[in-house]
């Protein structure tokens, strides 16, 4: 029972690390794009609360 545990584990592990194939650098750069989008959005609406 211990052995066929250890391989499920040892077998997750693996499909964890090929999920994990993007470079951090790459998921940092998609953060801060999205963060700047979000921003670049929220300045576009400023004034909205002046014209009503």
């Amino acid at each position: 029972m211990k052995s066929s545990l250890v391989m499920f584990a040892a077998q997750e592990a693996d499909k964890a690390e090929a999920a994990a194939a993007v470079s951090p650098y790459v998921l940092g750069a998609i953060t801060l794009a999205i963060a700047i989008f979000l921003l670049l959005v929220t300045y576009a609406f400023r004034n909205v609360h002046t014209r009503h």
